[in-house]
């Protein structure tokens, strides 16, 4: 059965034994999504004009979409204008288990993407810092100093050429 806020109630269960409810992107959803890729002030009103819901519906929507995990609305800020001169890509090899050094290299500050992959890492590391020597700390005592990191290799982004988060819904 489908309700007017964008979920689906599903037969199945969870482990516990309690009915589930999956979340799904309807076409109303979607179109609130590319909404607000596009400008994420956007009032309510105009988006659910812009779609053909009420303006509740569309609050009540928005709110699913954060709380289920779908989406986020954030700042999305120019690292170099606010004095962070350093970012780097790095690549680490992992012994052991890899979702423990991803927590890990989850709780640095400097940190603002963890990824597992296959191929010639384990793990690719997004660091963004003020200068190359807090990156140099955070390589040599922070990153290399966690069990389990067994290699490093660190890509220093000369210019940003493309940055979008629209990717779409579709």
């Amino acid at each position: 059965m489908s309700g007017t806020d964008g979920r689906a109630e599903s037969s199945n269960q969870d482990e516990e034994g309690s009915p589930g409810v999956t979340p799904f992107l309807d076409a109303a959803n979607r179109a609130i999504i590319e909404a607000l890729q596009s400008d994420g002030r956007q009032p309510y009103g105009a988006i659910a004009q812009a779609v053909g819901l009420s303006e509740a519906a569309v609050r009540r929507r928005v709110q699913r979409l954060r709380e289920t995990g779908i989406m986020q609305i954030v700042a999305v800020t120019d690292p170099l204008q606010l004095g962070f001169t350093r970012q780097a890509m790095i690549g680490i090899t992992v012994e052991g288990d890899v979702r423990v050094v991803a927590d890990k290299l989850s709780a640095l500050p400097e940190v603002d993407y963890v990824v597992m992959c296959a191929g010639s890492f384990d793990l690719l590391t997004e660091v963004v810092c003020e200068d190359d020597e807090r990156l140099l700390q955070v390589l040599n005592d922070s990153v290399r100093s966690i069990p389990g990191v067994r290699g490093t290799e660190t890509f220093l982004y000369l210019k940003l050429a493309k940055q979008t988060y629209t990717w779409g819904t579709r």
